[in-house]
């Protein structure tokens, strides 16, 4: 399944280690340059402003969402 077709949860309800990036964004682990897995950037509404959000996840949640 390609990234973009991941389901993901909503921004909004995640803390702000997980939004931009340093935690994953489904069980919140601190992530590792060298093992995080980046799901591509993904528009997001900031404020009523487009922009693109880009979410990383853990290597274990990677596996568990179909890769």
């Amino acid at each position: 399944m390609p990234t973009a077709e991941i389901g993901l949860p909503d921004p909004a309800l995640l803390s702000g280690a997980q939004q931009r990036g340093t935690h994953c964004v489904w069980c919140s682990v601190a992530l590792v340059n060298g093992t995080a897995r980046d799901l591509g950037p993904r528009p997001v509404d900031a404020h009523g402003t487009s922009a693109l959000w880009f979410p990383r996840c853990c290597p274990i949640c990677w596996k568990g969402h179909g890769q």
